[in-house]
This record gives C-alpha cells, structure tokens and sequence, in this order.
C-alpha cells in the first residue's frame, strides 16, 4: 500500500470508526454463521449448532480490538477508554486520590521553585543579543574589583576579544527638582553598550566618542525601570538636567524595557560615564594603578574562531605582564572567563543553588517512594478484580498499561497543581526587596522551561511511581487470588513496599538533619563573636559628597555630625568609620602591610594583606569592640601627627608573634609610610561571617578623610525614638544631607541573608519531608492494621496484652522506622560537605543536631502510628468473629 493511501486508510479508522466496526462485526458474524452451517451438516440442531460455534469464535469483542491494533486505529480509542476508566477508579478513592495529587504538588512544586531560582540566576544569560560569545574577565586580586589603569591595557592590549567594556557600581544623591533621593547606578566606559549591541528605548546611549579625559561626559541613560517609577513615563525627559552629588548631568536616553545592566541580582536606576566617576567617587582613582575600586567588572565578546581557553590564556598573559611591570600596584591571579552576569559570585551562587536542588530532588524521590508504596497498596487491595480480569482473558499488558494510565493522571493533577503554586511563588519572589534601600532583585520570573521541567518532571514522577506494582501484577495468580480472597497474606520477608518506605524515611531524615543543621547555623551566626556588638547601637549614613561638600570641609562636617549625636540624652558613645562598618554589605578592602625593614614593596614582599578601615576616636567604644592592650585613637592623631594605627589581635600575632610584642612596632603601607601600631583591639570578622578570624588594622580617619561613612551610635533607648532624634540632629546640621539611619543589626540582613535564606530554604523542605514521613508512616501501619483486624481480633481473644497487640500490628512500621532514620541520620552526616556550600558552619555531627533529629524522627513516628494503634487496640473480637 502507498504512503498516501495508508494516510487515507488510517484517517478512515479514526474519524469513520463505527462505519469499521459494522463491516468488522458483520465478518465475524458472518464466521460464525459459516461455522454453525458446518456443525448443522454434522447432524446438530440449529440451535445448538450456532451456540458451539459462538463458543467456539470466542468474544467478538475481543478480536475487534486485536484487528483495530493490527489496523493501527486502535490507539486513541483505547487510551480514551483507559482515561474513563482511570478516572472512575480513582473517584471510588477519594482519599488515595487527594493524598497523592497532594504529595506530588508538594514536591513537584518545590523543585520548580528551586530551578526557576537556578534558572534565573545560573542557567538564564543576560538579556541581550549574542550572549552566547559574551564573556566576563574576572581577574585582579580576587575581590571582583580592578584597577581602571588595568582595564585600559586589557582592552587595548588582548587578541581575543573583539571589544572589552568595563564598570563600577556608584552609589549617589539624584536630584530633579526639589526631591533629592538616594538612587544607585553603574559608571560604564563609553563603548558599555556598543559591546551589549543593544539600543535605546528613548533617545540615544554615550559611546567613546563622548568621553574626552576626566569629568568630560555628564551624561545620563536611565533604566526603564528607574524612568517609569521616578519620572513617570514622561518622554520628555530628553535633555533634561538633574543632579547627581549636586553636579549637573543631562538625561540623553533610556535603556530598553527588558535590560537591567550586568549583574543579574542588582537593578540599576542609570548608567553615567565612568570619565566621571570621580565627582561621585573619590576614591574610584581612574589614574592611580593600585586602585582597587575603578572597576566592577569587565566583559567582552570572543573574536570569531577564539576558545574560551585562549582567551583565558590571553588575559592570564596580559595580568602576568602587568604584575611584572607594576609589581607594587599589581598582583594577578589567575583569570576565570564566565558568563557575565555572576562573574565575581558564580562560585556561591552555584554552590547555593545547587545544594538547594539536589535537597528539592530528595524531596520529589521520596514523594515517589510515598506513592509508589502508596500505589502498590492501592493496587494490591484491588487484587480479585485484578485477577477475575485476567480470568477473563484480558492481558497482562493491558493491566498495567490501565495502572500506568491511573499513575499518569495522578501525577499529571500533581504537577499541575504544582507547577501553579510554584509560579504563584516565583512571581512574589521576582518583586521581592529583601533588603531596605538597596537595589537587589531576584529575576526569577517564569518562563519556557520552568513549565518543560514541570511536566517532565510529572511524566517522571508516574512513571517512577507507577512501576512499582507491575511485579506483582505479573506474578499475580487468578486462580489463587481469588481463592484466598481479598485479604493479602502480611509475612515477615521484606518486600517492595518496607524497601521504599525505608528509603523514604532515609530521606526525609536527610532533609530534617538538614533542617536542624540550618537552624543551628543561624543560631551561631546570631552568637558568633563579630569583634564588635551589633546590639544598642545605630548606624547613620553620611555621603557629604552627595551634597556637595569639598574636601575642606568633610572633616569639620563629620566632627559636628559627631558632637551632635552624642549631644542626645542616653546616647553613650558616637564613632565614625569611612566607607562601611564591618559585615555592612560586604564591603571590606584589604590592603598590603609590610615589615618595618622591607624596602621593597612588591606586593609578593606583603607580610600580611589585612582589611582596613579608617576610624574616629570613639568609634571602638561605639561599636563595641574591647582593646587587648595600648590605647584608642584620640583628636590628636591628625595629619600633623604621627602616622598610627590599631590592630587586631589577628594582625598582631601574624606580624609581631604577639599582642603585647606589637604595641610601639612599626609597620609600612604599600606607599613605604612607617605605622606605629598603639593599640590592639580582639579580632572579628568583617566580611562575611563564615569567614575566619582575619587581619585587620585600622587607621586614623583625621589622617585619611573621606567624604562617604557611617557614624556609630552607640545607646539603650529605644530604636525609633533614637532614629528620630538622630535624624533631627542630622537636619540641625545640614537640612539638605541625605541621611539613612538604621540598626547595626538591620545592616548585618546582607551577611545574615544566606544563612537565613538557608535556615528558611531547609526548613521548608524539611517540613515536607516530616509531612512525607509522616504520611508513609501513617499509611503503612494503617494497612498493617486494616489487613489484620481478624488476627489481632483472635489475638485478643486468646487474651494477649495491650503491648503484645502493638507489637503485632506496629512492629514492622517501626522497626522500618528505626532502619530509615538510622539510614537518613547517618547520610546526613556524611552530606557534610553539600550543606557547608548552603549554611553557615555547617556540621552534622553536632550532639545537639543529632539529638534533635533522633526526638523529631522519635516524634514523627508517634504523631504517624497514633491512629493506627488506637484503631489496633479498639479491636473488638466478637464483632469481628460475628462478621466473618
């Protein structure tokens, strides 16, 4: 037969099915009359002759199916048939069937939560044209930050890039009238969006062509974002002027609806030159080449035919040359090429995530585990009619595709329902500001594959679940099902069934292990010793640069900030430190300290690279943080003074082998200044707070001035009540200073937001597997006692005890109990190393962790075989008797 007439043929059988059916049926009637002709010939009555003969042909039924298979028709037909009858099994079992759908939606829609976080931050690229040859460089000294002297030879100097782009993040006053607001940018070179290839939604972008030296190109592009909600969408916002830090700056154009600059987790409000940088930036030197705070980042697009590796070997090369030639400014490391977007935290975020979604994935394998147990019961207790099925010559086959069918649909309700919720979530968390005044967003929006992972994971889901029972429908025997009856014989062998309620158990004991290691690490990230304390004290922000103050007069400004915090009643100290206080987003720069002898400052003659800050007298007192031996700074350590400074404890062990041994020794800076170390404070931490105990020295700030720092204030009065007060000083001062006051601990949310991320992120999951547990549990001793009511009846009978009854009927849930939280506990442990990649001094092994997993599981196993025991020892023997 020829393509074209089998396409007709089969098109026929589909949409004209009756019209088969009727010459189907008319042939097989037409055998059976030809076989009774036969047999009336052989001396049998009509009657009878036809009757052997149907006999005989066997169920018409039957062989129409067979021949519509053969046709090749039979397909549709049939699968809507399993779908009716799926459909109507389930309704018989409203509470298998809302357990189940319910299970899977749980966990179908956790790990669609997770890998729409993993797709939004690891997996999508940016939004922009042919990102699949952009590449970000990210080399320096490791912080994420270089040199813009740096980045001029890296551009001008590689071989694989076609073009490389670079910025820094700036942080300003924006002002357009009379409404001054703090709004956070990106100083980009000139050639920022002719390397992206995108263009402007209003207007037009800067390129190279409008930067002629320093301070040259006071232009600005807004964020479509930043130009709806600030400017409301006026197109007439071309040409005009604003200010920024009171420096005049003209709106040329507004970027794309769909991009939000270069780093995935941060929304700019607007891009400027990065030739300006410094009237926003002082310290962001485009000439000094040791300047680690020029640029953020750097990316580029590949030349045609250059790998990855070349490339990396390229800059690699560029960064050793620099090192040899500037060895006091430059001390490469080696390059890493990424996907620009995560660049300087690609490492973190995968860890994070990934940790996440393998947890998610326990999840979703001990759901199955649930129902596959769950299913397998459920088709057991459908044994005899399993069975008269078989007796009636249905297939094997056909069984399972039937329960195959019943899994689908399940699990299909599941990932719906699912995948529902999950994209609910994921909408919230893309609106979500998790922290106050700082422009973080999490592009997690859903999209294509949120809904293919899904479905897929569905599909999976049923088919892992669904095959469960096919062993016992193939070894099912008819004749002695239905001879036994309907009740299973209960022996002590393990079967399919203990094997996936263990290994669910092993799981959600992972997963509650999990849970209390995340609580704990949050409890120690609470207690853990910071070197200062965070409590009773406030932080004031003060950028003098965004009103406009010169560097004269920084100095005499923050002295009487200073005067007039500590002038309000129950303020008990007020310090200043430039910049950001430690833990305070991160922001912590090292700087290269040498031995007193050492003539040589090349960066690789460095006796140690600790964190620096520049610090008011009074700033240890506010902050907290107790002096080991000397004294503190005084108004006297000015630029007329003796260059001094103030160690840690850290700091004084590694460069004079003790504390005592420090104070009065000298040190030099990279510029070769001799430092007299006059005090030495405890050490803490100042990044992030899974660091250790690190270097750290701190320096006058009368002997470094700097226009951009926090005033600490240190007192027992009520929070709001003091943030009043302080912000009415503040005005007392300069009515037009932009302030941002806050609690120390509300500035520490940035470091603490893994760890409470984590201790939330693992909660939840470990709720879900408790649930799951819980419900494994539950259903297992549930069946236990349902099938066995008439041998715990005789039991009881015979008179055996309560305790023996228990025995009986939950003995075999609990002794799976204890093998599955055993199991769990000991993976837990050895999952050391996955949860140290999500929280905070992860350790499984700690006795309180271990204790409170064997009382949860302890208490999970009560709260799951309650009813089930109640129901055991409710049994009333001569009811039972009676019945049967």
């Amino acid at each position: 037969m020829s393509l074209p007439a089998y396409i007709r043929s089969l098109f026929g059988r589909f949409f004209y099915r009756s019209e088969v059916a009727d010459e189907m049926e008319e042939e097989l009637l037409s055998h059976v009359e030809h076989r009774a002709d036969d047999l009336e010939r052989s001396g049998l009555d009509r009657v009878t002759a036809e009757r052997r003969a149907r006999i005989e042909f066997g169920a018409h039924e039957r062989y129409k199916e067979e021949s519509f298979e053969t046709l090749g028709g039979n397909f549709f037909d049939t699968l809507a048939r399993d779908v009716r009858l799926a459909l109507r099994v389930l309704r018989k079992s409203p509470g298998f069937l809302v357990a189940a759908v319910l299970t899977l939606a749980l966990a179908i829609g956790a790990n669609a939560v997770v890998f729409g976080i993993m797709n939004g931050i690891v997996l999508r690229p940016l939004n922009v044209p042919q990102v699949e040859t952009l590449l970000g460089t990210h080399y320096g000294d490791g912080s994420g930050f270089q040199s813009y002297a740096n980045y001029l030879d890296l551009r001008d100097h590689n071989h694989s890039f076609e073009d490389v782009a670079a910025f820094n993040m700036a942080f300003v006053g924006l002002d357009k009238g009379n409404d001054p607001a703090a709004a956070t940018g990106f100083a980009a070179t000139g050639n920022y969006f002719d390397v992206l290839r995108i263009h402007p939604y209003l207007g037009r972008f800067f390129h190279a062509s409008d930067e002629h030296g320093p301070n040259s190109a006071p232009y600005l592009v807004l964020t479509y974002a930043y130009w709806h909600s600030r400017f409301q969408d006026d197109p007439g916002v071309i040409g005009r002027v604003v200010q920024l830090d009171r420096h005049p700056y003209t709106i040329i154009g507004v970027a794309p609806p769909g991009f939000q600059g270069t780093i995935l987790f941060v929304a700019p409000d607007f891009f400027m030159p990065i030739d300006n940088q410094e009237q926003v930036a002082p310290e962001g030197s485009l000439t000094a080449r040791g300047s680690i705070h020029s640029i953020f980042d750097t990316f580029g697009h590949l030349k045609p035919g250059v790998t990855p590796a070349q490339a990396t070997a390229d800059v690699n090369a560029i960064g050793a040359s620099l090192a040899k030639a500037y060895p006091k400014e430059v001390s490469h490391q080696a390059t890493t090429l990424l996907r620009p977007g995560l660049t300087a935290f690609t490492g973190p975020a995968r860890a994070f995530v990934g940790g996440l979604m393998l947890l998610s994935g326990l999840i979703l394998l001990a759901a199955c585990a649930n129902l596959g147990s769950l299913f397998a019961a459920h088709a057991a207790d459908r044994s005899r009619e399993v069975a008269l099925r078989l007796a009636l010559g249905s297939s094997r086959n056909r069984i399972l595709r039937q329960l195959m069918t019943e899994a689908l649909l399940i699990s299909l309700a599941g990932g719906a329902l699912g995948l529902m919720a999950s994209v609910a979530l994921l909408r919230k968390i893309s609106v979500w500001q998790p922290f106050a005044g700082a422009p973080l967003h999490i592009p997690v929006s859903p999209d294509a594959k949120l809904y293919i992972v899904a479905v897929a994971l569905a599909v999976l889901s049923g088919f892992l679940f669904g095959i469960v029972p096919v062993r016992q429908v193939l070894r099912a025997n008819p004749y002695e099902i239905v001879k036994a009856g309907s009740s299973p014989r209960l022996g002590r062998r393990l079967t399919l069934r203990d094997i996936l309620l263990v290994l669910q158990i092993a799981i959600c004991a992972v997963l509650v292990t999990s849970s209390m290691v995340a609580v704990r690490g949050l409890a120690r990230s609470l207690k853990s010793d910071f070197g200062f304390e965070p409590r009773n004290t406030m932080l004031l922000g003060a950028n003098l640069g965004m009103a406009g103050y010169d560097n004269d007069r920084v100095l005499p400004t923050q002295k009487r900030l200073m005067d007039a915090m500590a002038s309000i009643p129950g303020v008990e100290s007020v310090g200043l430190v430039n910049n950001y206080p430690p833990l305070v987003y991160t922001a912590a720069f090292r700087a290269n300290m040498f031995k007193d002898e050492t003539r040589d400052m090349n960066n690789a003659n460095a006796a140690s690279a600790p964190y620096k800050y520049e610090v008011s007298p009074g700033y240890f007192e506010a902050a907290g943080t107790h002096f080991l031996a000397g004294r503190s700074f005084d108004w006297h350590d000015d630029k007329n003074g003796p260059p001094v400074a103030i160690a840690n404890a850290e700091f004084a062990r590694k460069m004079f082998g003790s504390v005592t041994d420090a104070i009065g020794k000298f040190c030099r800076r990279q510029n070769g200044v001799r430092v007299q170390i006059v005090g030495v404070v405890e050490s803490g931490k100042y990044l992030g707070i899974t660091d250790q105990q690190e270097p750290a020295i701190f320096l006058p700030t009368l002997q470094a001035p700097l226009n951009n720092g926090y005033l600490v204030v240190r007192s027992r009065r009520d929070p709001q009540e003091l943030a009043a007060a302080m912000r009415s000083k503040a005005r007392e001062v300069d009515s037009g200073l932009p302030v941002d006051i806050r609690s120390w601990n509300d500035m520490l949310s940035v470091v603490l937001f893994p760890s409470r991320m984590a201790t939330a992120s693992l909660g939840v999951l470990g709720f879900m597997g408790a649930m799951l547990s819980i419900t494994g549990i539950f259903g297992m001793a549930a069946y236990s006692v349902s099938k066995r009511l008439r041998e715990l009846g005789i039991r009881m009978a015979l008179g055996a005890k309560r305790t023996e009854v228990l025995k009986a009927a939950l003995g075999r849930a609990v002794r799976l109990l204890a093998i599955g939280s055993a199991t769990g506990l000991i993976l837990g442990i050895l999952a050391s190393k996955v949860l140290a990649s999500i929280v905070y001094q992860a350790t499984s092994r700690d006795p309180l962790v271990l204790a409170g997993v064997v009382v949860a599981m302890a208490l999970l196993g009560v709260l799951a075989t309650w009813i089930p025991a109640q129901r055991a020892l409710a049994v009333n023997p001569l009811i039972l008797l009676r019945e049967d």
